[in-house]
């Protein structure tokens, strides 16, 4: 008799075939306390709330679409404010509501992403 040491391996038929959500973005709405630079200072709440009414005003949110939430530090803090969208984990630092109207129209609802307004790989705190 052979003694396995890895754990054992998931049945096929109860592994999961895919994500819950198609999309999944996340907005840092973090606030410092310290008076440090931060999203939340920059109008970060107003970009989830606008992000979230458009994706319900499509009919774009629950399962197995496009989920909008509220984050604490996602630790971009001199990019900011940032949001980042999984499954792909683009991140986009943004400056106002025409450019969360773009990453709705472009990423979340047709799959392409706004190239201009990814942030910097460098930049982090």
């Amino acid at each position: 008799m052979t003694h396995s040491t890895s754990p054992e391996a998931v049945p096929a038929e109860s592994a999961p075939t895919a994500s819950y959500f198609q999309r999944h973005i996340f907005f840092c709405t973090n606030e410092r306390q310290n008076g440090e630079a931060c999203c939340a200072q920059r109008d970060a709440l107003a970009a989830f709330e606008r992000c979230k009414l458009q994706i319900k005003a499509a009919a774009l949110s629950g399962p197995g679409q496009v989920r909008v939430s509220k984050a604490g530090c996602l630790d971009r803090c001199t990019a900011g404010p940032v949001a980042v969208v999984y499954p792909e984990a683009v991140w986009y630092s943004y400056v106002d509501a025409s450019d969360i109207d773009e990453i709705v129209e472009s990423h979340l609802k047709n799959g392409q992403v706004v190239e201009r307004l990814l942030t910097p790989a460098y930049l982090g705190r």
